[in-house]
C-alpha cells in the first residue's frame, strides 16, 4: 500500500492552492481596474480593463465565468489580501513533510511564465513537473525518482489560444529573464516557427497543442495567438490530456499556482504514449518513465478512492477509436504489476484480458 500524507498537510496543501491563486489574482489585476463580462458563442467570460496613461483601457483575459474559483475572486477582488511570508512558510513546511517540488530551475521557469500570465490564458503544465503536484493533490507519497526531468512542457488548446484575444509578452524575453542563454529553436518542418527554447545546458522548454488526428497537421507547428510569438507542436492524444485541467500549486518559493491535467487523464495518457515512443535508447528510457508514472498514479487513485474517475477516463479513451485502444493495450502489456492490479480494481469487467493481449502480441 502507498503511504498516505497526514491530513493536516493535505489540508495545508489545499489552503496553499487557494492562497496562491489569490496572490496571482491580486498581482494580475490591480485595484484601479475593473472586471467586465463578454459573451462569446453564448458563453460568458471575464475580462479586466485597466486604464493606461494614454487614456485607452488595456483589456486582459481573466477566465470563463463558469469557473467558480475565478468568479469568486472577481466578486471579492477588493478584499483579497496576500501574505507572501506565510505562503513561503507553508511551502517550507510541506517540503519538510516530504511533499515533492520541482527542481529549482524548473521552478524558476514555471514561475516566470505563470507571472507573465501563461496559466491565466488557460495553458496547462504537463510532463514530470506537473506529476510532482499529484502527491499533495491526492494525499499520497510518490517517489522523487519518477519526477526527474531535463525539460518543461506546456500545452494549450488552439481554440482557447485563438479565442482569448490576449497574449503573453514574447516567450523568449520571459525565459531570458530566468537565463539569458535561452535561445529559440527553429522548427524542423518550418524554420520560421518556434515551438521550443533551449539554454546552453540543454534545458528545453516546449509548447504543444492537440491534433485531433488529421494527417494534414502532423509534424507541422501551429501558430498560437496567445503564446507571445511561440507556435506549438501538434500531438495526437493531447486534447484528451488537457481537457478540464485542475488548478493546483507547485511547491516552489511561495507557491506557484498552475493548471495541470486531471491525474486520471495523465495516467491513461501516459499508458498510450509509452507504446508510441521511439525504440532507441532515449525512447525506451522515456517509455519506462511513462509507465512508472502511470502505474504510480493508478495505485494512488485507487488508494484515495478515485476509481470511478479512473474508470471514466479509461472508458472515454477506449471509445475514441482503434488507435486509442491499440495504445492502451500495448501500454498495458508493459505496465508494472502493481499498476495492472490497481487498474483492474477500477475497471472490473472492463479490464482487457492480459493473456489474450500477450497472445495477440506474440502473433504479430
Amino acid at each position: 500500500m502507498m503511504k498516505e500524507i497526514d491530513i493536516s498537510y493535505r489540508t495545508m496543501f489545499a489552503e496553499l492552492t487557494q492562497r496562491s491563486l489569490d496572490a496571482q489574482f491580486a498581482a494580475d489585476f490591480p485595484l484601479e481596474g475593473w472586471f467586465v463580462t463578454v459573451t462569446v458563442k453564448d458563453r460568458d467570460y471575464w475580462y479586466f480593463d485597466l486604464p493606461t496613461p494614454e487614456g485607452k483601457d488595456k483589456r486582459s483575459y481573466v477566465g470563463p465565468a463558469s469557473d467558480e474559483a475565478i468568479t469568486e475572486r472577481v466578486k471579492a477582488h477588493k478584499e483579497i489580501k496576500d501574505n507572501i511570508r506565510e505562503r513561503r512558510r507553508m511551502v517550507s513546511t510541506l517540503r519538510r513533510a516530504g511533499l515533492p517540488g520541482p527542481d529549482p530551475f524548473a521552478g524558476d521557469v514555471t514561475k516566470a511564465l505563470a507571472d507573465a500570465g501563461l496559466f491565466r490564458l488557460r495553458a496547462v503544465l504537463i510532463g514530470s513537473v506537473a506529476f510532482s503536484t499529484y502527491a499533495g493533490m491526492l494525499g499520497v507519497r510518490l517517489p522523487s525518482s519518477a519526477m526527474q526531468t531535463g525539460d518543461a512542457d506546456f500545452a494549450q488548446d488552439f481554440a482557447i489560444s485563438a479565442g482569448v484575444q490576449d497574449s503573453l509578452p514574447p516567450i523568449l524575453e520571459i525565459l531570458q529573464s530566468v537565463d539569458p542563454e535561452f535561445r529559440a529553436v527553429p522548427h524542423q518542418a518550418d524554420k520560421a516557427k518556434v515551438v521550443a527554447f533551449q539554454n546552453a545546458k540543454g534545458y528545453r522548454v516546449e509548447f504543444l497543442t492537440g491534433n485531433g488526428g488529421s494527417d494534414e497537421y502532423t509534424d507541422k507547428p501551429s501558430p498560437m495567438p496567445a503564446l507571445g510569438g511561440a507556435s506549438a507542436e501538434n500531438l495526437r492524444f493531447l486534447d484528451y490530456l488537457i481537457y478540464e485541467p485542475i488548478r493546483t500549486v507547485l511547491l516552489f518559493r511561495e507557491g506557484v499556482n498552475v493548471l495541470v491535467p486531471a491525474p486520471e487523464r495523465y495516467a491513461v495518457h501516459k499508458l498510450i504514449v509509452a507504446s508510441r515512443r521511439l525504440t532507441d535508447t532515449l525512447g525506451r528510457v522515456k517509455s519506462d518513465k511513462d509507465l512508472t508514472q502511470a502505474s504510480l498514479l493508478f495505485e494512488a487513485l485507487i488508494e484515495t478512492r478515485h476509481d470511478y474517475e479512473l474508470a471514466d477516463a479509461w472508458g472515454e479513451a477506449s471509445e475514441r477509436g482503434d488507435s486509442w485502444k491499440e495504445g492502451l493495450c500495448n501500454g498495458l502489456l508493459r505496465l508494472p504489476d502493481k499498476g495492472v492490479k490497481a487498474l483492474a480494481k477500477a475497471l472490473g469487467s472492463q479490464m482487457p484480458d492480459l493473456e489474450e493481449l500477450r497472445a495477440d502480441d506474440r502473433s504479430k
